[in-house]
């Protein structure tokens, strides 16, 4: 069977400090801001598919998370090979800590830090190098 699938509309996190994640993806990812409507905030991820901008939502959680720690493991932004030593050399500079990995099965480079309420990001390139 083949996927109806085309492309990724939308990564939504459930957040406890809504301005304080959203600085960060703004600022440290480097996602433009979209707009705001009420307690959610749209930031965008790259274009989408057939006009539906890939974004991600950031919903200000009201009260404790169900599950703490949620269920994701992480997501991942691409990003150029080029722009892979630079952008870790940033986030150090930031005080970031930065952790690597080369996936040999499929030729990618990543590096991974954590956003402020502890999820897991991941930026990563083809790299056959």
């Amino acid at each position: 069977m083949r996927s109806a699938v085309k492309a990724l509309g939308e990564v939504a996190l459930r957040v406890n400090d809504l301005d304080g994640m959203q600085r960060f993806y703004e600022e440290v990812v480097g996602l433009e801001f979209v707009r705001r409507i009420g307690d959610i905030a749209f930031l965008r991820i790259a274009d989408g598919f057939e006009g539906h901008t890939a974004v991600l939502a950031l919903f200000r959680q009201e009260g404790p998370v169900a599950q703490p720690g949620g269920t994701l493991h992480h997501m991942a932004f691409t990003i150029s090979r080029d722009d892979f030593a630079p952008e870790m050399a940033r986030l150090e500079g930031l005080g970031l800590r930065v952790t690597t990995m080369y996936h040999d099965w499929v030729s990618w480079r990543s590096m991974y830090v954590n956003d402020p309420e502890g999820n897991e990001v991941e930026l990563v390139c083809y790299d056959p190098a």
